[in-house]
């Protein structure tokens, strides 16, 4: 039996992946170079491999010594507003080291990926909820690298046979026992709010509150990381047959300040906000449908915002500064 290959296994949607792989009992190799990631949220156990993709020879030294069946792809850089100011460093990140990637699957006759790509391929919606026929048009440079991502598999699938399955994420929190959100910086809304509460920020930062919604600011689908995990895993047993593009998604949003009072009553504290003008290329609602993936690859969300929070909490609170306390 070949093993699977999780590229940025150490990351936070990396680990969780990993630690639902190995929990089914398959055979995993982890590729990192530890600039997000951390060796901490892996299991001794695993097989870890401290590698970047832009050096080809380190990738390639990997499939010569594992016989790896399958590849889950989510080694990225990923922060919208970093990819505006350090547009170069993101498409070298996010496009060379998949194709280097590729590269060397092809060589070592490798042909199933799961890949990581993302709501930001979408940039401002203009019907919801998002199906996958949306048409694609970042509003930044993040969202672009992953929509050429997405073509250079198509271009694969076509000139070498590579069967990839694409999911698009929506907004990812939550977490596992052993693995938590552990960002540096840290710029996601529900560990933000967390570390409020733990008096690691005098607030939030709440950027725009004139939306054209309900309570004035933006509307957001979250999906729990764990329902996340079970999707790579239900993909990557779908990549002997198919190959597609899926959203993932609750088909619900909520607000920032929906979530700030799921926060409050859920870790008992109260959130002070510190209003914002709107960012540039923000949208007012982003939500997805996942018909496509209940259909084909038998995938639903089965955890709410209360239970992702709930679990955030409780692993926040383990690991007040993360991985390192």
């Amino acid at each position: 039996m070949g093993k699977i290959l999780v590229t940025g296994g150490a990351g936070y949607i990396g680990s969780v992946v990993t630690e639902l792989l190995v929990a089914r009992g398959l055979p995993v190799v982890v590729v990192d170079n530890l600039t997000q990631g951390h060796r901490a949220a892996l299991p001794d156990a695993v097989e870890f491999f401290r590698a970047d993709l832009l050096e080809p020879e380190q990738v390639a030294r990997v499939f010569e010594e594992h016989p790896i069946e399958a590849v889950i792809h989510l080694a990225a850089v990923s922060i919208v507003g970093e990819s505006v100011r350090r547009p170069v460093h993101y498409y070298q990140q996010n496009v060379t080291g998949l194709l280097n990637l590729l590269e060397a699957m092809c060589r070592a006759g490798t042909r199933r990926m799961v890949f990581s790509s993302t709501a930001s391929v979408y940039g401002t919606p203009e019907r919801l909820p998002l199906t996958e026929a949306a048409p694609l048009r970042p509003v930044n440079p993040y969202g672009w690298t992953k929509v050429i991502g997405e073509q250079i598999l198509a271009d694969a699938a076509e000139a070498h046979g590579i069967r990839a399955i694409t999911l698009r994420y929506f907004n990812v929190a939550g977490a596992t026992e052993r693995c938590g959100e552990d960002h540096r910086p840290e710029t996601h809304l529900i560990p933000c709010l967390l570390e409020v509460a733990l008096g690691l920020r005098p607030h939030l930062e709440l950027f725009g509150a004139d939306y054209e919604t309900p309570d004035g600011t933006g509307i957001r689908d979250y999906i729990h990381v764990l329902d996340l995990a079970e999707a790579h895993w239900l993909a990557l047993e779908k990549t002997q047959q198919i190959a597609g593009v899926y959203n993932l998604g609750t088909n619900r949003g909520y607000s920032v300040r929906e979530v700030i009072t799921c926060v409050e009553n859920v870790t008992g504290k109260k959130i002070p906000v510190r209003e914002r003008p709107r960012r540039p290329g923000d949208a007012a609602r982003l939500v997805a449908s996942f018909e496509r993936a209940q259909q084909e690859l038998g995938w639903q969300p089965r955890r709410g915002l209360e239970e992702i929070v709930t679990s955030a909490w409780r692993w926040r609170q383990r690991h007040p500064h993360g991985y390192g306390s």
